[in-house]
């Protein structure tokens, strides 16, 4: 008769589940890491904000400061024929394009500041957080030329006053440019939105195990031939 001994009776050891509770205080290790992500696209989406409303003050606060000591269509040199200051109210987009259907350019900016406020959860790289903010706060400012400024409701004139001599801006373009600019370079650099970062095959190439060399008969260990040892 087989008689079973204490050892029998042990339980085999259980593999570790992933996620279980550790009543060692495991659980609040796991915590801080999910606590910085959760808290990771907060941060980004008040540095969009942040950068949004500086653009539009500033742009918003130097028109204001054009139509006050600016004359229309007169020229103020600034920096020689290079920049200098003019005042015109522009009905199109750049090189007054599109004067007679200012109400299209306003549905446009309408659209990217609400595709902007939809995507900012979704933003976790702090580059694509500062671009995007940029655009906003441009868009944001010329849209309230076009809701605010005659001659209308939606077909505000913007005003321009930056004088490059090829063309005519304000501070609302310079942010529009600028994070076009970002959003190219972001690019370039493999950088995207949810602040992942692609590698290069090269750098795949680095990271994958390499083959184990099988050893060469007589190298010393005295296996060979099935493991006898030849005189």
């Amino acid at each position: 008769m087989n008689e079973t001994t204490p050892d029998d009776t042990v339980p085999a050891p259980q593999p570790a589940v992933a996620g279980a509770t550790d009543p060692a205080g495991a659980t609040g290790t796991d915590a801080r890491p999910h606590g910085r992500a959760a808290r990771a696209p907060r941060r980004r989406v008040g540095l969009l904000a942040v950068l949004a409303v500086l653009v539009l003050v500033l742009d918003q606060g130097t028109k204001t400061i054009a139509l006050d000591r600016l004359t229309e269509n007169v020229r103020v040199p600034f920096l020689g024929d290079l920049l200098g200051w003019r005042l015109v109210f522009n009905p199109g987009a750049a090189l007054s394009f599109g004067t007679g259907v200012t109400w299209i350019f306003t549905i446009a900016m309408v659209a990217c500041s609400i595709a902007v406020i939809v995507l900012a959860t979704r933003i976790r790289s702090r580059g694509w957080a500062v671009a995007a903010g940029a655009l906003l706060g441009g868009a944001l400012g010329n849209l309230v030329d076009r809701l605010a400024r005659d001659p209308g409701f939606a077909v505000g004139h913007v005003v321009d006053f930056i004088d490059y001599g090829v063309f005519i801006g304000n501070v609302a373009d310079i942010g529009i440019v600028a994070a076009a600019a970002g959003f190219v370079l972001l690019t370039l650099l493999g950088i995207s939105w949810d602040g992942t970062r692609e590698r290069s095959g090269r750098s795949q190439d680095r990271t994958a195990p390499e083959p184990v060399e099988s050893k060469s008969e007589g190298s010393g260990d005295g296996a060979t031939d099935g493991g006898e040892r030849r005189p």
